[in-house]
């Protein structure tokens, strides 16, 4: 049987729903919508690791945009981005083609079109007097996150041209599969 040759990246989560922040979730698992779209079209999968889990661990809190945005964190993912990189040189070189690179809209580190950020999301938890203004300080703004803005600079470093698509897990039934695949 003839392979498809063509590779579709995916963030970590959307395979694995138990490496989120602790708290409710969108779907028990696995976006089963996408990854099913995928299988139907015969793309094979390779699942990005997830940046806040290995930075933080499982026992996180919800983080913004503005608190990646260091160098810390953003050496930690050009680090675990290098292995992606040599995969994605290795099965272009042997006529393999990676479609696309899907990314979490609306995640501070996944973002595609768009992440959440914002400048007053720091300090120490306990002393915040209203968690619910904190809250309403958060924007969504139109830039991606800060590892997927560390993935495509890695991939414009080496010259390597890939279609990013941003999904927005909650509104996972409007997207068409058969355009954006």
């Amino acid at each position: 049987m003839e392979r498809s040759r063509k590779i579709c990246i995916v963030p970590h989560c959307f395979l694995n729903a138990n490496s989120k922040v602790e708290g409710p979730c969108r779907y028990k698992a696995i976006l089963k919508p996408l990854v099913y779209a995928l299988i139907e079209r015969n793309y094979g999968i390779i699942q990005l690791p997830c940046p806040e889990l290995t930075f933080y661990g499982m026992r996180r809190w919800g983080h913004v945009r503005n608190q990646f945005d260091n160098p810390y964190f953003r050496k930690h993912c050009r680090e675990i981005l290098e292995p992606i990189i040599l995969q994605i040189k290795e099965y272009e070189a042997n006529d393999y083609e990676i479609k696309h690179i899907i990314g979490v809209n609306g995640s501070p580190s996944c973002g595609i079109d768009v992440s959440c950020g914002s400048n007053s999301w720091k300090g120490e938890i306990s002393q915040i007097e209203n968690l619910e203004d904190l809250k309403k300080d958060i924007t969504y703004d139109n830039k991606p996150g800060i590892y997927m803005q560390e993935f495509m600079q890695l991939l414009k470093e080496d010259g390597i041209e890939i279609n990013f698509i941003g999904i927005n897990e909650k509104d996972i039934d409007k997207y068409d599969f058969d355009k954006i695949l």
